[in-house]
């Protein structure tokens, strides 16, 4: 896939159906379908809306103009408000092994510079290796125990690094 083919730029009203449907093909892949998992936050059906707000942005990855992929930022609920999380990166299998999941958490952690956060979390799963290479390869350490009050209790790894 040449790099002229894909685009990397902020979520649009457009684009809500199509990364609703990456979050719920994704996320059952890895047994992430029950209780405790953000296949299930209301946010997942109105993505601009909920991105649209102050310190919060997803950006999607766009391939002939098909959305493959996605990832945001938003401020860590419960948590300081210097902490921002990563939610909702997934791609399709056929954008997977590109470089286009460091590409968009390099973006993500600009934005999240941007907006003026000193560290960032997220939350994974066991099975999410690839994922975790990734985190671990941008300078994310493991955690012992979930930061914030997200509601994922399903997530069983937790991440944060700085941002300076």
């Amino acid at each position: 896939m040449s790099t002229e083919e894909l685009t990397l730029r902020r979520i649009e009203s457009r684009d809500d159906a199509a990364v609703a449907g990456i979050i719920q093909t994704v996320m059952p892949e890895f047994g992430a379908d029950g209780p405790g998992f953000a296949i299930h936050d209301p946010e997942v059906s109105a993505m601009t809306a909920a991105y649209s707000r102050p310190r919060h942005a997803y950006f999607v990855v766009e391939r002939a103009g098909r959305v493959i992929g996605g990832g945001g930022i938003a401020p860590l609920e419960g948590g300081d408000a210097g902490v921002c999380e990563l939610r909702k990166m997934y791609f399709l299998p056929e954008a997977r092994g590109l470089g286009l999941g460091e590409r968009l958490l390099r973006r993500c952690l600009e934005f999240a510079r941007e907006a003026g956060f000193q560290r960032c979390y997220l939350e994974t799963l066991a099975g999410m290796q690839q994922a975790q290479k990734l985190y671990r390869r941008m300078g994310f350490e493991p955690l012992c125990a979930p930061m914030g009050n997200t509601g994922h209790f399903g997530c069983d790894h937790w991440y944060a690094r700085d941002l300076s």
